[in-house]
């Protein structure tokens, strides 16, 4: 019994935020509340000191340290959380004057992804992103974890390697690199091989919770994880998914983002996001009931503009419209959905099909007894959905390729 309780016990934490108007420091914190409870947190209290600029020595001052270091003591608290990047001198400092184990925003989110990533691209994703943040940290942040001993903030790379070994660590940094490099050419050819197939393809992007492990699994019954949590999905999905007019897409569900996505994480994960780039037509999920929607869409665009996506056709479907009570209209660019009830999934997939390149087009024909090598071809390239024979030849239904269309033409059946 008590080995259960300790399995579910949650770490008691306070958050700590700066606020130097560089960004909204209250939405942030919040967001950083949403993390900590991802990652297992009973958040106590949340602490933000406005300063013109972080301290050098310990990002916040001296006397906010002592208030906090007692409500430590006070409260029973086993963890800070700073909702800003720490340095490792930082961490050692704060540590020492609260005698308390501290972490950073992006330990918290690296701890998170280290629990959730599953295939073994993520992996080597996740230890890479560890690898490289904690090299440039190891004069302070082994003295401030080492104050639990184990817990949030310390899934992956072992301590004392990363505090005694740094060759050690350059060396893993530079396997990882290494096996990342090689993971990544694999699905560069698989993609290139898809398209000189002539398969076309559709990435779901967004920010994190927005619904998009939802949809997908709507979509193409894959069973991914959904959870009302940040980052319920991490490593990228692929499933088959038919469209109205008879063509057959590829459907990518990719990792979540997030306001201040450590730079460690973006370049990690820069192969996998990457996945979006190679897509013929781009599924941007909102999350309709946010207050803050047009901001997460611009986190979104901004990264997906880095990626080189701003040419890729891109549908804007803004999910969760059963929370929403707002006029509601779709256009080429615009649909609303909920992936929860299925209310305008049949508008969305018509959506995707107007948005991809014509390749192929569903046609009814009469093709003649004589023409049976052509009907043949259409049988290998395309896809037939009703076939039967007549007195004037074969009547079919079929997904005819646009090199064949002119030629198709010929054999029109009336309608």
């Amino acid at each position: 019994m008590y080995e259960n309780e300790q399995q579910t016990a949650r770490t008691k934490v306070i958050l700590v935020g700066i606020d130097t108007g560089e960004y909204d420091a209250k939405v942030s914190i919040e967001e950083l509340a949403e993390l900590a409870d991802t990652a297992g947190c009973e958040v106590i209290r949340s602490v933000v000191q406005t300063r013109p600029a972080a301290e050098t020595a310990t990002c916040i001052g001296s006397g906010k340290l002592e208030e906090i270091a007692a409500l430590i003591e006070a409260l029973e608290i086993e963890m800070l959380i700073f909702d800003t990047e720490l340095t490792g001198m930082q961490m050692r400092n704060i540590s020492d004057m609260t005698n308390c184990k501290v972490i950073d925003r992006t330990m918290l989110i690296l701890d998170i992804f280290a629990g959730r990533a599953r295939t073994a691209e993520g992996k080597v994703q996740v230890s890479l992103a560890q690898y490289r943040y904690r090299l440039t940290r190891l004069t302070g942040i082994g003295a401030a974890l080492s104050r639990l001993g184990g817990g949030i903030g310390t899934r992956g790379p072992g301590e004392t390697k990363l505090e005694t070994d740094r060759r050690h660590i350059r060396t893993r940094i530079a396997s990882l690199e290494h096996t990342l490099r090689e993971m990544e050419k694999h699905r560069k050819f698989l993609g290139s091989r898809r398209k000189k197939d002539g398969f076309l393809s559709a990435a779901i992007v967004g920010y994190t919770n927005a619904g998009k492990s939802t949809l997908f699994n709507l979509l193409t019954d894959a069973g991914v994880l959904t959870e009302n949590k940040l980052f319920a999905t991490l490593d990228v999905t692929a499933r088959a998914l038919d469209l109205p007019d008879g063509r057959t897409i590829l459907l990518s569900d990719t990792v979540g983002l997030i306001r201040r996505l450590p730079h460690h994480l973006v370049e990690a994960f820069r192969s996998t996001l990457e996945e979006s780039a190679q897509a013929d037509v781009i599924l941007h999920v909102l999350d309709a009931s946010e207050p803050d929607i047009r901001e997460r869409m611009q986190i979104t665009q901004e990264l997906l503009n880095d990626l080189g996506c701003a040419e890729i056709p891109q549908i804007h479907v803004l999910n969760k419209a059963d929370l929403v009570e707002l006029p509601k209209h779709n256009d080429a660019e615009t649909i609303w959905i909920s992936a929860k009830t299925g209310e305008g999934i049949e508008a969305l997939l018509h959506a995707i099909s107007a948005a991809l390149p014509p390749t192929a087009r569903r046609m009814t024909l009469c093709i003649p007894y004589t023409d049976g090598s052509f009907l043949q071809l259409l049988r290998n390239e395309g896809k037939i959905f009703r076939e039967e024979y007549t007195e004037n030849g074969t009547l079919v239904e079929v997904m005819v390729d646009v090199r064949r269309q002119k030629q198709a033409e010929a054999y029109l059946a009336e309608q």
